[in-house]
């Protein structure tokens, strides 16, 4: 156990993706540059992947080419091994798959089978290991699918031993669509932690049923300092249309530092990073504790 948390920032990525506006490359290289300003650990500056599928994260390849200074670790997601070699081109070196853990994600998401997906996910963490790349592996609808429900804790179990045996940096169970609750979060992580370390994992939280807080929670009370949010609470899944998106990384860091945990991250700085994304999306963005934050946070 720590009592400092790891945040990775993912607004510039999965908060972006999914936006009717497109923000131009300029623009998400402020957003990117505001929020690496904000001594967050981690940050995801976007995808590799096709442009015409999401046309959002166009010019990922530019941004990597401009990233600012701070000693802070960049990420981006990849799709497949076409997605791994343009961002090691890039430089870099630390890379997120995701891998749905049902069969009817998979074939909807990303038209390939589980069995498919998951030979496609070892043969890139094998790849990377023997290049001293750092990967993310994601397990995708982990809690629950929108096309086949409630997925049984002893399927992700099984699927996160068969993914750690291909040894990720880190392995991060996802809640795809915000349809976990604080029980079954603590059923499903405890036995992770014991079985694989609390720093081998981390989790990702939508707020689709204003549960995305209470999981953090339940997640952090079985070990897990490891977590993903957005800026604002940016974002939102494609299969639950209308939803809040990501658990904000205000709502997180606000609740890890009143618990007595360390984020390293300056709320001031966030706050103002999450001004230019409502600025830039022409909408206001902020999460559950938004408003008191921007009138008390010092």
């Amino acid at each position: 156990m720590t009592d400092s948390v790891v945040i990775k920032e993912v607004a510039a990525r999965d908060g972006l993706q999914a936006q009717p506006k497109h923000l131009t490359l300029e623009q998400r290289q402020q957003l990117i540059e505001a929020l690496a300003e904000t001594g967050v650990p981690e940050l995801e500056i976007g995808s590799f992947v096709s442009p015409k599928a999401v046309p959002q994260m166009a010019g990922t390849d530019v941004l990597a080419a401009n990233l600012p200074a701070p000693a802070i670790s960049y990420s981006a997601l990849v799709p497949n091994m076409k997605g791994y070699d343009a961002a090691i081109g890039c430089g870099v070196k630390t890379l997120a798959i995701a891998l749905a853990a049902t069969e009817e994600m998979n074939q909807n998401n990303i038209r390939m089978s589980l069995e498919q997906t998951f030979a496609m996910g070892e043969d890139l963490m094998t790849r990377a290991n023997n290049e001293g790349v750092s990967v993310h592996a994601y397990l995708a609808v982990a809690f629950e699918c929108p096309y086949e429900g409630p997925v049984s804790p002893d399927v992700v179990l099984s699927q996160a031993r068969q993914l750690m045996a291909c040894k990720p940096a880190r392995l991060v169970i996802a809640d795809t669509i915000g349809a976990a609750n604080p029980g079954a979060v603590r059923d499903l992580m405890k036995p992770l932690v014991e079985e694989f370390g609390a720093d081998a994992l981390g989790c990702h939280f939508h707020d689709t049923r204003a549960m995305a807080m209470a999981n953090v929670y339940a997640a952090l009370e079985v070990g897990v300092r490891q977590f993903d949010s957005s800026a604002g609470g940016l974002g939102g899944c494609p299969f639950a249309p209308g939803a809040k998106g990501n658990v904000a990384t205000e709502d997180v860091v606000m609740l890890c530092e009143a618990m007595g945990y360390s984020t390293g991250i300056a709320m001031p700085r966030l706050l103002t990073a999450v001004e230019l994304l409502s600025e830039f999306i022409g909408s206001p963005q902020g999460g559950r504790a938004h408003y008191w934050l921007s009138k008390n946070a010092a």
